[in-house]
């Protein structure tokens, strides 16, 4: 196959994805979400029990002081 051939191929196959890509895209869209809209997701259960006490490590709380102290300028 010549090139002439093959790079031509090439452009028009890159052209069609492109055109497809273009087609398909959809922007984003701003929505107000409202109470009365709960059919599409699972409310949190009012009353949730408690399986254990959290109780942070002290090498998460030595990290954590860490990271903050290395965003300072």
């Amino acid at each position: 196959m010549k090139r002439e051939v093959a790079r031509s191929l090439f452009l028009l196959g890159s052209l069609v994805v492109a055109s497809v890509a273009m087609a398909a895209w959809q922007p984003p869209v701003t929505q107000v979400l409202s109470a009365t809209a709960t059919g599409a997701h699972c409310p949190i259960p009012r009353v949730a029990k408690v399986v254990a006490e959290a109780k942070p490590d002290q090498e998460l709380l030595l990290f954590m002081y860490g990271m903050k102290q290395g965003l300072r300028p």
